[in-house]
C-alpha cells in the first residue's frame, strides 16, 4: 500500500527530508504545508471529498473524478486545478489527473497558543 503523509513542516524539515532522500534514506511520501491555515485553505471540505474519491483510483479524467465524487464537473475543475497548483494532485503524460496513493495519513498537532 502506498501511503502519503500530509503534515505541517518547516522549510528546514522539508530540506532535511530531501537530503535524506538523496542519501538513499527512505522516509515515505510527504506533502507538507507551512501552516494549518495553508493546509485548510488548500484542503477544503470539498477538496478532501475529492481526494477520498480519487484515493486508490489510478489516473482519472476530470469527468470521472467528478462522477466519483458526486459533484459537478465545473466545480471539480476548479478544485482539481487548486490541488494541482498545491502539488497534491498531478497530471500524467495523457493529461489525466492522479492522486497516486492508496491511503492518506494526516499528521499535525494542535498546541496551546
Amino acid at each position: 500500500m502506498k501511503t502519503v503523509t500530509l503534515s505541517l513542516a518547516t522549510r528546514e524539515t522539508v530540506t532535511r527530508r530531501a537530503v535524506d532522500a538523496f542519501s538513499g534514506k527512505r522516509r515515505g511520501a510527504h506533502i507538507s504545508f507551512a501552516s494549518t491555515d495553508l493546509l485548510w485553505k488548500v484542503l477544503t471540505a470539498k477538496r478532501w471529498e475529492l481526494l477520498k474519491a480519487m484515493t486508490g483510483g489510478g489516473s482519472l479524467t476530470l469527468r470521472e473524478a467528478a462522477r466519483r465524487s458526486g459533484r459537478d464537473v465545473k466545480a471539480v475543475h476548479g478544485d482539481v486545478h487548486a490541488l494541482l497548483a498545491a502539488g497534491v494532485l498531478r497530471k500524467n503524460a495523457d493529461g489525466k489527473i492522479e492522486f497516486p496513493f492508496d491511503a492518506v495519513h494526516v499528521d499535525f498537532m494542535l498546541e496551546a497558543a
